[in-house]
């Protein structure tokens, strides 16, 4: 049975169960077409009278009615003589030549009040969805509380890679989204590497600055050429497995290789980018062809026909609604468009993602619950996420938390690249270091590429002041420096260097951190203010770096200086650009484009 005939049976849509209620803008539970909630209409249909309120309901009584009973089989209530009915809490589908009925059961002489606009605009909103098609999960929020899409979930423990916590709520959150090319499915044999054990095919990191009014959609080409790291893999008896790192291997090595799971491409992503990952959403081939069938399609442009034989993509010019097998294809496609190369397939697949988007945010998807239980069922049967977001409610406070995206303000953009100089016919990229570290560092630094005004620029600018003002000399500055990020030995480099080239003589390598962090920062009392903007000054730190105390150091007290990710080299800037370069690609949600 597919995953959008789950939860059938004679006859009977679990969607049609719910039925928005005006006065509340919550969904509720109706057991027929009149609406009515009293114990005499459940009584005749057969049915107990579950005690919820809908999808977005926390009582037992609400999830038994909405998952348990219908598992179960009939419901009993004794005071009941009449025929008992096989599926309980759900309501029958009409006969397409039955009378329509009503959907509430007001008194005579009483008119239903709408609830006003706005605030069931606020409440569609939430159980609507921000993300595309393997977002989509998060994007039916109330409606992933079901027991039932607990139950569809797959989940792998990634350990320290990712974050034992949905979201944190003074940080930014970062979801890298995995396609594989696992061929998985009926009609999928066609599709991808025979036999593959799902490799990193499409790949983007998906950054919610911390203020959630924007994000940015990083996609990371699977040709890339990069090192992977060491990665800790749990085995089926709860032990961990080191996976051994390997240097300039493709990056979709990092999933499915040598046992490698997500985990493993979640630190690879770290050792690109310098950015912490907290969770990880995957699909395969199935995802795209079931979720753009219960979203009802998406819309898409094409500037030119396309007939590819390997995609089996064939359209005419103009604008289509796709879904199913034309969709995958239009997704997977990489000799139609531009120059027949990945990075231009990766173009097609965010407007595709960016379309979805649109799609799903539309007002006939959010007032639909039959297609939000569709879309909610497909995707948590599609999705293999981590533990930290592995259950149904897990998902929707993380759907409620980044619901508060903008849609204009999500920016789509590629790691920048170079063709692989090493080899005479380049079929793998390499980094494009000038243009990917400005990238990656305005990420760092939660810096939106789409121009927002928020409470975030006010805090900035309260931050930046703390680097404004008289500076001590450098013989003056005393600093522990510890190692919390990335490179080797970082801590005796930056002490030799502020030693040597800065003057810093009263510098003292503390070695490793504690713990790893993102972001390297400079812990300091009030009275070391004039230190501590000297010590930026020559390490080129961010005003958000600067972490001031609030007790007065005492005698010979060090400022602490934590090296996190973000570190490349001693004497190089760690700030990040306030603007990216122009001749970075970048596509926004917002905006339709025809695929060329």
């Amino acid at each position: 049975m597919d995953a959008q005939s789950r939860g059938r049976a004679d006859g009977i849509d679990p969607a049609d169960q719910w039925v928005l209620n005006p006065h509340t803008g919550d969904y509720e539970l109706r057991l027929n077409h009149s609406g009515g909630d009293s114990e005499e209409s459940s009584r005749a249909s057969g049915a107990r009278v579950p005690n919820s309120r809908g999808p977005a309901g926390d009582s037992a009584g609400g999830r038994r009615g909405a998952s348990r009973e219908g598992r179960r089989g009939p419901a009993r209530d004794d005071r009941d003589p009449g025929p008992r009915r096989d599926v309980p809490g759900q309501r029958s589908r009409r006969s397409a030549n039955g009378p329509r009925d009503q959907e509430s059961s007001a008194p005579a002489g009483r008119r239903s009040r709408k609830a006003p606009k706005a605030r069931r605009k606020k409440v569609l909103l939430w159980t609507g969805g921000t993300m595309a098609f393997v977002l989509v999960g998060l994007s039916v929020g109330g409606y992933a509380l079901y027991q039932h899409f607990n139950g569809n979930l797959s989940t792998v423990d990634v350990g320290s890679a990712g974050n034992k916590n949905v979201f944190d709520n003074n940080a930014p959150v970062n979801i890298l989204i995995i396609g594989t090319d696992k061929r998985t499915g009926k009609g999928n044999e066609g599709y991808g590497d025979k036999g593959s054990v799902g490799h990193a095919d499409t790949n983007i990191l998906f950054h919610v600055s911390e203020d959630r009014t924007n994000a940015t959609a990083l996609s990371i080409p699977r040709d890339l050429i990069t090192d992977i790291p060491d990665c800790k893999v749990k085995q089926p008896d709860e032990s961990e497995k080191v996976v051994p790192g390997t240097r300039g291997v493709r990056f979709n090595q990092s999933l499915g290789q040598e046992g490698r799971n997500a985990g493993c491409t979640m630190e690879t992503v770290r050792e690109i980018t310098g950015i912490k990952v907290d969770h990880f959403m995957m699909v395969d081939f199935n995802a795209v062809k079931e979720l753009s069938t219960a979203v009802g399609g998406v819309k898409i442009c094409l500037a030119k026909p396309v007939k590819d034989p390997d995609s089996h993509l064939n359209l005419p010019e103009g604008e289509h609604l796709i879904q199913g097998e034309d969709a995958l294809a239009f997704v997977r496609t990489r000799h139609s468009f531009g120059n027949h190369g990945d990075l231009d397939r990766i173009k097609v697949q965010q407007q595709f993602i960016a379309s979805m988007i649109r799609q799903m945010q539309s007002d006939d998807t959010l007032t639909s619950p039959t297609k939000l239980y569709k879309l909610a069922d497909a995707a948590t049967s599609a999705l293999t996420v981590d533990t930290g977001i592995g259950t149904g409610k897990k998902l929707a406070s993380l759907a409620q938390e980044l619901s508060k995206v903008n849609t204009k303000n999500i920016t789509f953009t590629t790691v920048p690249v170079l063709d692989n100089p090493a080899e005479k016919t380049p079929v793998t990229v390499v980094l494009n270091p000038p243009k990917a570290d400005a990238l990656f560092a305005m990420m760092r630094d939660d810096t939106s590429l789409t121009e927002v005004k928020s409470k975030k620029k006010a805090a900035k600018s309260k931050q930046d002041a703390l680097l404004k003002g008289s500076k001590a000399a450098a013989a003056d500055v005393r600093v522990d420096v510890y190692n919390g990020g990335k490179v080797p030995g970082a801590a005796q480099a930056t002490v030799a260097w502020l030693q040597n080239d800065q003057g810093v003589l009263k510098s003292t390598n503390k070695a490793n951190a504690p713990a790893k962090v993102a972001k390297t920062t400079l812990e300091y009392a009030p009275n070391q203010a004039d230190q501590a903007r000297a010590l930026a000054a020559m390490m080129g730190l961010p005003g958000s770096a600067m972490k001031k105390g609030t007790t007065d150091a005492e005698g010979l007290q060090a400022m602490v200086l934590t090296l996190g990710d973000d570190f490349k080299a001693a004497g190089t800037p760690i700030t990040g650009p306030a603007k990216v370069p122009d001749d970075i690609q970048q596509a926004n949600a917002d905006k339709a484009e025809c695929a060329k």
